[in-house]
């Protein structure tokens, strides 16, 4: 019996924690893989040992071990709660940790207008502690603003869907609900 993997992709305050939550509770035997909550374990507790600039291989090793121990361990569906923005990142998800014969694999992307996510990030009360090399969820934001990055699209998932919007988000979690219902 094949699990869900659920990636979300989009920029910082575009809803994919909050997503995440509501799918969650929604989606029997499912947990959420959230790098934001292991950066924050780091920064708060090793500290010294948080690599000062290039990849965060302290916060990936940890999220791989977490991922590998639950596949291992459990027969839950995975919430991939992270930015997800790179393809060659995604890429590596699906087919290195997420790989089709074991699982079905869900992309769902934020598609949110610029100017919602400087408002959200305006008024953003988020704890900063999960950031490395910025010191506002702003400068987050202007930064990936100016990357060139390629949207997902619906070939590299087995379902893929977009939200553009937060009225859009209970009818995708319906969708990934409905998938589970049939495949699972």
């Amino acid at each position: 019996m094949k699990r869900l993997a659920i990636l979300t992709v989009g920029k910082t305050h575009s809803g994919k924690s909050t997503f995440a939550k509501k799918l969650d509770k929604e989606l029997n035997h499912s947990i959420i893989i959230d790098q934001d909550h292991h950066a924050g374990f780091i920064n708060t507790h090793y500290p010294t040992l948080q690599p000062k600039s290039g990849p965060n291989t302290l916060k990936h090793s940890i999220s791989k071990l977490i991922v590998d121990y639950a596949k291992e361990n459990t027969n839950l569906h995975f919430i991939v709660c992270n930015s997800n923005r790179s393809k060659a990142g995604r890429a590596y998800l699906l087919n290195e940790i997420y790989k089709k014969d074991e699982f079905i694999r869900i992309i769902v992307h934020f598609n949110i207008s610029y100017d919602t996510l400087l408002d959200r990030v305006t008024q953003s009360e988020r704890n900063t502690n999960i950031l490395r090399n910025a010191s506002s969820f702003k400068e987050v934001l202007l930064r990936q603003q100016a990357e060139d990055v390629i949207d997902p699209d619906e070939d590299e998932a087995d379902f893929f869907f977009t939200i553009s919007n937060n009225d859009e988000t209970n009818e995708v979690i319906r969708r990934i609900v409905d998938i589970s219902n049939q495949n699972c």
